[in-house]
């Protein structure tokens, strides 16, 4: 069977093109329309937050350093997982990327339509095993239940396939800034669910036998609001990434997804002793089937051990 035809939604709609006609609407599996929520709301205030200096700055870091990360990732199907104002599957060259986008999200306002309209991340409509790629951006950070969200992703992803995300470091200016207890001062960042650090995200992925390959932290200016402040310290980036490497702002994180084989094993007495032959170096002087070495005519003789 062709592999591209084992991919597909449970439900009957088949996936769009970008570009074309407005794409189906998956609600939740016992037929109801997901209703607003405060990951939701929080999603909205992100995607607010996007649109200021400090949130483009973020969208420039994330944009390069995934397009590195998926441009030699081959296969037949990339899905990307929300945030589409950042085109995460730009630079892959599988010749079908599927971006899906959550019922409640707001439409780019470049015109960029999603594929696959869903209600939630924990539920998508494709097979078990059929997707070579997945890319999380921020999602974890916003969904109720980040864990199902993983265990979703890895069952769509085939054995080997590639699994990346990306996320808001707490250990950061960035995130302590948010984190602390008394601020005289208006918040930075946009409200969250919560906040994943990379050694937690890693931790949840070998539980799932995910093997992470490589790992990215960026953005390492201070919380800036305005432009002229974020190209002022700019000249942290290159100290930042030297001295401080895991205090940037975000992160990303890229794994294979490992499927261990089964190993028969058959009956002890069906097992039969490996013989190896055993050099012997007859030295001079030495008698060996009535003829006689010299140390100059030294050889080696094949004497196999008794089983």
């Amino acid at each position: 069977m062709d592999p591209r035809n084992q991919l597909g939604p449970r439900t009957g709609p088949t996936v769009e093109p970008s570009g074309g006609p407005v794409p189906p609407v998956v609600d939740q599996p016992d037929g109801s329309p997901p209703g607003p929520s405060a990951a939701g709301q929080a999603a909205s205030a992100w995607e607010a937050w996007l649109a200021t200096p400090p949130g483009q700055y973020v969208m420039r870091w994330e944009r390069e350093r995934l397009g590195e990360a998926v441009v030699d990732m081959f296969g037949y199907f990339a899905v990307q997982l929300g945030f589409l104002e950042l085109d995460a599957l730009a630079a892959n060259r599988m010749p079908h990327r599927i971006r899906v986008s959550l019922r409640r999200d707001r439409l780019p306002e470049d015109g960029r339509r999603p594929d696959l309209i869903v209600g939630s991340f924990g539920e998508l409509p494709l097979d078990s095993q059929s997707v070579d790629l997945v890319v999380l951006p921020h999602q974890l950070e916003f969904c109720e239940d980040p864990h199902q969200v993983l265990r979703e992703a890895d069952r769509v992803l085939r054995p080997e396939g590639r699994l990346v995300i990306t996320g808001l470091n707490p250990i950061s200016l960035w995130g302590l800034r948010e984190s602390a207890t008394f601020r005289p001062f208006a918040p930075f960042l946009p409200p969250t669910g919560q906040f994943i650090s990379m050694p937690r995200l890693r931790d949840w992925m070998k539980l799932l036998s995910f093997e992470i390959d490589s790992g990215h932290y960026g953005c390492y200016v201070p919380p800036c609001r305005t432009q002229k402040w974020l190209d002022r310290m700019r000249f942290m980036e290159r100290a930042g990434d030297r001295w401080w490497p895991i205090c940037g702002a975000v992160y990303m994180v890229s794994a294979v997804k490992r499927v261990r084989g089964m190993r028969l094993v058959g009956p002890a007495w069906k097992l039969r002793r490996a013989t190896k032959p055993a050099p012997a170096v007859a030295v001079s002087g030495r008698s060996v089937n009535g003829r006689t070495y010299s140390r100059e005519s030294a050889v080696v003789l094949p004497f196999r051990r008794r089983p």
